[in-house]
């Protein structure tokens, strides 16, 4: 269905129709209807992309980029149609900008490895601007998911760069102010999410670009938890690099995206090395292809890429104000009604301050996956645990949380069943009358 117009949350009718595409969501988990409310982890998959997938293995399938036979020339097609597919969804200049990966995390390590690698010399004079050393400084935030993370603590370890992050506050938010106390002229790199995936809150992007540019230091962004849930433009945000995942966008596992400005992966040594991303091979030495082929080692995800194409221009037909207007009128919902729930605490941003399609909460005495078990017995499926952002969860004070997201097929109807349950389940635990006390 197409609805693209202004940015309004969907309609009641609108959800409807989006829903009949979703096979899975029409069953019952425990004997009630299911409240899926956990697309911030994996979202389902629409018929229209479970059949691309199938069509293109049915009728397409071959090796990419090898071959002269017509399949292989078909699946090329198919290949190289849906990277410029993506590109044109998040505002890329060209497709060339759009590397495969088997998902966010990979492609996040694909940045911070070729820094690593340009550390040790690799890629000559144009990896120059990549190379790290000993009183150099990254940048990250307290809040970040452990992909964005990790990867650049194991680069500051190989290179000998200072890893430094920006603090966040008690409710685990952060301001582009937090941010320049943090940038210095050591800053060779800053890292950090468009939208996290425990608060919602959405990062002043523009604001710690020109504080990083200023200081010359290039900026990757952890696109996650935006690119499927509201308009991405890259080239309008001025970041260096981005990253997402198929499978939390209607996509399918097995493929995220790096996007990156061309000159700059044209420079970035490689993080993986073998066939297919090669111009010539000697005993000696080799010399690789200019991005993204630099990038994509061996056997390709083409089916998967097909599928998520197809995922997009399903996004598309929607609209992405539509679908950010439609998710933030859900979380909103959510904290109005969280609000009124005894002993329940939400972090993330304030009333008032824009955040995504997602809420994260404690109930005061009862754990995390306590919580989460007892929804799931109603049929609501929600996360439960640290997010993997450990870090943050240390700073807000908890060992774990529960999050519950919404996406395009969330109706009204699974959030108030979702804030009804909540509210039973410190009744059900014991718990009323304990506040204070932790479930930490």
């Amino acid at each position: 269905m197409t609805i693209v117009g202004p940015s309004t949350p969907l309609t009641e009718d609108e959800v409807a129709c989006i829903r009949a595409d979703f096979p899975i969501l029409q069953q019952e988990v425990n004997g009630r209807p299911l409240a899926y409310l956990d697309s911030g982890a994996t979202a389902e998959r629409p018929v229209q992309v479970l059949d691309a997938e199938r069509r293109f293995l049915e009728h397409d399938n071959a090796a990419v980029h090898r071959g002269a036979h017509t399949l292989a020339a078909l699946s090329t097609d198919a290949y190289e149609d849906a990277r410029a597919t993506v590109a044109g969804f998040i505002g890329a200049a060209s497709p060339r900008e759009v590397v495969w990966t088997s998902n966010a995390t990979d492609a996040l390590n694909l940045v911070a490895y070729g820094f690593a690698n340009a550390s040790r010399g690799r890629g000559g004079a144009a990896a120059g601007r990549f190379r790290l050393a000993p009183g150099d400084e990254i940048v990250v935030t307290e809040a970040e998911h452990h992909a964005n993370l990790v990867p650049w603590q194991e680069v500051a370890a190989t290179t000998g760069a200072t890893l430094r992050w920006v603090p966040v506050a008690d409710d685990g938010t952060w301001t582009a102010a937090d941010a320049a106390a943090v940038i210095t002229d050591r800053t060779k790199v800053v890292a950090f999410a468009h939208v996290s995936n425990v608060t919602g809150m959405v990062a002043p992007v523009a604001e710690v670009v020109a504080l990083a540019h200023a200081k010359g230091a290039l900026v990757v962004l952890d696109a996650c938890q935006s690119a499927p849930h509201r308009p991405v433009d890259v080239g309008a945000l001025g970041v260096d690099f981005a990253a997402f995942s198929g499978h939390k966008m209607l996509g399918p596992n097995g493929i995220g995206v790096l996007w990156g400005r061309a000159d700059l992966l044209d420079a970035l040594p490689p993080f993986r090395t073998g066939g297919s991303m090669i111009t010539t091979v000697m005993m000696e030495s080799s010399e690789y292809m200019p991005a993204p082929e630099r990038f994509e080692a061996g056997t390709q995800p083409v089916s998967q890429a097909v599928a998520l194409a197809e995922a997009v221009r399903y996004l598309q037909r929607l609209g992405m104000e539509q679908v950010r207007a439609h998710e933030e009128h859900l979380a909103q919902r959510m904290l109005d009604g969280l609000a009124d729930v005894p002993g329940v605490r939400v972090v993330g941003p304030p009333a008032g301050v824009p955040r995504s399609g997602l809420v994260a909460f404690d109930v005061d005495g009862v754990h995390a996956h306590d919580v989460a078990q007892y929804l799931d017995a109603e049929g609501i499926a929600v996360r439960s645990g640290h997010h993997c952002a450990q870090p943050l969860h240390r700073r807000l004070g908890l060992v774990a949380s529960t999050r519950a997201s919404t996406y395009v097929y969330t109706t009204e109807s699974d959030v108030d069943r979702f804030v009804r349950a909540v509210g039973e389940i410190r009744g059900y635990f014991g718990a009323e009358g304990d506040e204070g006390a932790g479930a930490r």
